[in-house]
């Protein structure tokens, strides 16, 4: 009879079993910290570096940031390093392999861009980029490696964890991508209307477990449609797009905002009672009926709204009713004056 029994675990070669444990890691988890620490720990086996440390490309703010570090000098997780700044750098905008055997005799060392807090002399480096497609991602430093480990197939299983690193980074920020879509508006970059509902019930939970008003702003434009039928309906999602910039602009980092549908707005302002709002909302008004708008389509378009402010715990008990009340002083403004403010239960408030 035939033995089909596959072997166990701990027989499997000490590469495999390297490389099991961290398709287990890539498969188990979504969290980036987990997984590249995983990568890093075998990488630590495998090459014994007095320190070793894993840096992202910030693609936006073009540097790198410490997502993983450990050893005698591992690096400040609150350094930011340019990108060209050192050999990481180097390696971060060249996008190839770095390996020096004296990095102080190497002009692109730096103790600032690759190693933060040096304790011990630096006498050697490998620095590795984690590349997806044709982008680097991030890039992995090992700072005093034990020599003898260096052959040529330690440098392949390295290039293959580096593979893996970059492939946990890409999958992560795929995933993050997706949830982003979910609850934002395509049109704005604003939250959508969907995820309004689910925030604005964990603000009203936590308000009523602290005793604490947040107040929110129902903001619609005048005379929108007038755009949409003179310069068509592209026109009209860019003035939507530019607008929804100037209202994250004007509101603090706490607050959040929405597009409640079609040219309707809603901000959510935390801890913020009455008199707060109507600051805000006053500063809201005065920017877009300042800010000229569609310039790059050879326009200038100045743009009014109508306002209406609520909060809790006056206006409501539930995030229906406020939303309820907001909207009615919104249509107060718009059946009359437009471009004006109306708070629930105080009426008309001059701009």
């Amino acid at each position: 009879m035939v033995d089909r029994s596959f072997p166990e675990r701990q027989t499997l070669p000490k590469d495999l079993m390297v490389f099991h444990d961290v398709a287990r890691a890539l498969t188990s988890s979504l969290d980036l910290d987990s997984i590249l620490g995983a990568i890093m720990l075998q990488m630590e086996q495998f090459f014994e570096p007095e320190s070793w440390s894993l840096l992202i490309v910030d693609e936006e703010q073009q540097n790198l940031y410490y997502a993983v570090a450990a050893g005698k000098s591992s690096g400040d997780r609150n350094l930011r390093v340019g990108m060209g700044e050192g050999i990481a750098g180097w390696v971060a905008q060249h996008g190839e392999p770095v390996i020096v055997s004296e990095p102080g005799n190497d002009p692109r060392f730096t103790l600032q861009g690759d190693v933060s807090s040096p304790l011990s002399p630096v006498r050697s480096a490998i620095c590795i980029p984690l590349r997806w497609r044709d982008r680097t991602l991030g890039v992995i430093e090992l700072v005093n490696y034990r020599a003898s480990t260096l052959t040529g197939e330690t440098m392949a299983f390295l290039q293959v964890l580096c593979d893996y690193a970059a492939i946990a980074i890409q999958n992560v920020r795929a995933v993050e991508r997706i949830q982003e879509l979910t609850i934002t508006d395509d049109c704005t970059g604003l939250f959508n209307s969907r995820h309004l509902f689910s925030i604005t019930e964990v603000e009203l939970e936590r308000s009523r477990r602290f005793n604490l008003p947040f107040s929110l702003i129902f903001i619609d434009l005048d005379h929108f449609k007038r755009i949409n039928d003179l310069h068509g309906h592209l026109t009209g999602s860019r003035l939507l797009a530019e607008i929804a910039r100037t209202i994250k602009h004007n509101v603090r980092g706490i607050d959040s905002a929405f597009r409640y549908g079609g040219d309707e707005f809603i901000v959510l302002l935390p801890q913020t009672g009455k008199d707060a709002a109507l600051e805000v909302t006053q500063r809201l008004l005065h920017a877009l009926r300042d800010t000229p708008y569609l310039l790059a389509e050879g326009l200038e378009v100045r743009m009014m709204a109508s306002f209406g402010i609520a909060s809790y715990p006056e206006d409501g008990s539930s995030i229906q009713e406020i939303i309820g009340a907001a909207d009615q002083m919104m249509y107060l403004v718009k059946n009359s004056s437009r471009g004006n403010i109306a708070v629930a239960q105080r009426g008309f408030i001059p701009a």
